[in-house]
């Protein structure tokens, strides 16, 4: 159990997140330092002492011995939309939020995977690297258009329904797979397996998310079962792929391409060396991880997320928190507390006879619960006591007290 007072609010932010994020902060008066790449365990362990809000992209992993050494540490925002970087359970054992941005990148990744189709279905990487290297190479032989091909996309979530869509409008079949039940946009059409997908697809495109599931999802049988001449592309996660299969098969001339935006081991800071074995491949284009990298969705993910720490540091709101239960709030009256506490049965009866024992007055209140955790937030119309923070503070049940003013 740990309390938080209410004082004003520090904040890191890594990984070049846009300046946008710090002038959100700023202007709530949190403090805000900035540091240009991604932190190593030990690093993060050393910067994270007095710090209230952490900022990070996909790079800097966040884990229990991080977690374990940063007691100050209310908040973390993942500037990106996912967030298996960060160890969710220990965070919310530890009263955590975390937030992410599920939809502000949403549209460039799309945009760069359909310019990434069109790319290499037209082979216009080796149509490239033949006029730099200075060789007149023209020839319609294998160049196809999209138009009437037929993609199928493997995880069908908010870029797979959108990629779904936009597909679609340049006259391509769309098909897709996915574990859960998804509604199909437009034409496209539900298949109930990914290898009746590898079946008939001309490109295939990967859109899982980060969870351990899925880790080693495809290798060489699914490389092996995709048609002939077709195109592969990436744009998840790292891990979820065998680049020694994938390699295997564009070189033997299974695969016609392949588009790569995620690595299982991405350098921390740009300027670090990268090596892959997909490395100088033909009709294979390699990207740094930039899938949502469009000064657009940069904006709009800074504004959403440090929107999200923002209000959790001010008035305890958990809107769209991924590891704790959403109590969406204003900005309060008086003096506000938020308590983290075991979903077990009478915690807010106790709290609130905590409350009355001392004369407390309640303003308004909010309770919501997930899973093992409840979260009720308590406005009250005068300062709280020391004595009356530290009864709530020993109940057994409690995980975080916050205190909001």
């Amino acid at each position: 159990m740990s309390i938080s007072p209410g004082r004003p609010a520090s904040a890191l932010l890594l990984e070049n997140i846009h300046p946008l994020a710090v002038d959100v902060l700023g202007r709530a008066g949190v403090s805000v330092q900035q540091r240009p790449g991604a932190l190593s365990e030990s690093e993060l362990v050393e910067a994270l002492p007095g710090v209230k809000l952490l900022g990070i992209r996909s790079t800097t992993h966040v884990t229990e011995a991080v977690l374990d050494a940063a007691p100050d540490l209310e908040a973390i925002g993942a500037f990106c939309i996912g967030t298996n970087q960060i160890d969710l359970e220990a965070a919310a054992a530890r009263g955590v939020a975390v937030f992410n941005a599920p939809f502000s990148n949403t549209r460039s990744v799309v945009e760069l995977v359909i310019a990434e189709v069109i790319a290499l279905t037209r082979q216009l990487t080796v149509f490239d690297s033949a006029l730099h290297a200075g060789v007149w190479q023209k020839s319609a032989a294998g160049s196809h258009e999209v138009r009437g091909r037929t993609l199928g996309i493997i995880g069908y979530g908010n870029i797979g329904s959108q990629l779904s869509v936009v597909a679609e409008a340049l006259g391509m079949r769309v098909v897709f797979y996915d574990t859960a039940e998804k509604l199909a946009m437009g034409n496209a059409v539900r298949l109930s397996s990914m290898e009746e997908v590898l079946a008939v697809a001309d490109v295939v495109t990967l859109h899982v998310d980060g969870r351990a599931g899925n880790g080693g999802l495809f290798g060489a049988d699914q490389f092996a079962a995709m048609k002939p001449g077709a195109i592969f592309l990436n744009l998840s996660r790292g891990f979820v792929v065998d680049h020694g299969a994938l390699r295997d098969h564009l070189v033997s001339g299974h695969l016609a391409g392949a588009a790569v935006d995620v690595f299982a081991n991405e350098p921390r800071r740009n300027g670090d060396p990268f090596d892959s074995r997909l490395r100088g491949l033909p009709n294979t284009i390699l990207t740094p991880h930039v899938g949502g990298s469009t000064e657009e969705a940069q904006e709009d993910i800074g504004r959403f997320v440090a929107g999200k720490l923002r209000d959790y540091a001010a008035h305890g709101s958990t809107s769209l928190a991924v590891n704790l239960p959403q109590v969406i709030t204003d900005a309060g009256h008086g003096t506000r507390l938020g308590h983290l506490h075991q979903n077990v049965p009478g915690v807010l009866a106790t709290v609130n006879s905590v409350l009355a024992h001392h004369g407390v007055n309640i303003v308004g209140q909010s309770l919501t619960t997930r899973g093992q955790l409840g979260y009720v937030v308590t406005d009250i119309a005068s300062a709280v006591e020391p004595a009356v923070l530290a009864e709530l503070g020993s109940m057994p049940e409690t995980v975080r007290l916050r205190v909001l003013s």
